[in-house]
């Protein structure tokens, strides 16, 4: 799957002289975290989250009023607060590439761009929502973990006792076990009873995490 596929396309913009306090106000009504940064020529130059802004706002306990707070507020522009130096990916990046940089970069969202053009936005919800499919998570079934060993032929001698079975497989992923030699396999299956699963999985020699309806 590629970014493309999943990311948001036209996202909520703003310009370097936008107020701190328009680009609040843009995030809450538009409900985003953070704002690709534009010049007039419409290339990427900058990006502001919502983080940035809240720490740039007065605190709380400030002893300014609130006509002062507002007053400093509304000189504050984006230029002087914004990340210029802004990690994007395009298009075609694979999406699995894309939720590593976030991971590694800590962040939660990336610019999609080609060139100094912004496409598009992907973010830590859209990766969710891949999850969410991954794991059928909105399909009801049975939801069993195995730890198999690694190596080749396992997934076919498992997917073929499910189809015995008379199964159908909603969802499958598979994760790094407990040691090199093994791995962790969640599926999602429906049309199986729990036991006649269980007790095909044993028949295989494979020991179950866990098996639950979901």
């Amino acid at each position: 799957m590629l970014v493309r596929e999943r990311m948001s396309c036209n996202p909520a913009t703003i310009t370097p002289d936008t107020p701190i306090t328009d680009a609040l106000r843009l995030m809450r009504d538009r409900q985003v975290r953070r704002l690709p940064v534009l010049d007039q020529e419409g290339n990427l130059i900058g990006i502001v989250s919502e983080k940035d802004l809240l720490y740039a706002s007065p605190s709380p306990a400030t002893s300014l009023s609130i006509y002062e707070m507002h007053y400093l507020l509304s000189r504050l522009r984006i230029q002087e607060l914004m990340t210029t130096d802004v990690i994007t990916v395009t298009p075609d990046t694979l999406l699995e590439e894309a939720a590593r940089i976030m991971v590694d970069h800590k962040i939660g969202g990336l610019p999609v761009t080609e060139g100094r053009k912004l496409l598009g936005i992907i973010t830590q919800t859209d990766i969710f929502e891949v999850l969410l499919e991954q794991f059928g998570a909105r399909q009801k079934g049975l939801r069993l973990t195995l730890e198999i060993p690694e190596r080749k032929g396992e997934m076919a001698r498992i997917t073929t006792a499910i189809a015995q079975l008379g199964g159908d497989i909603l969802a499958l992923g598979t994760f790094l076990g407990d040691d090199p030699t093994t791995a962790l396999v969640t599926i999602k299956v429906e049309d199986v009873p729990a036991e006649a699963l269980t007790a095909a999985m044993r028949d295989l020699g494979l020991q179950i995490r866990d098996i639950r309806e979901t």
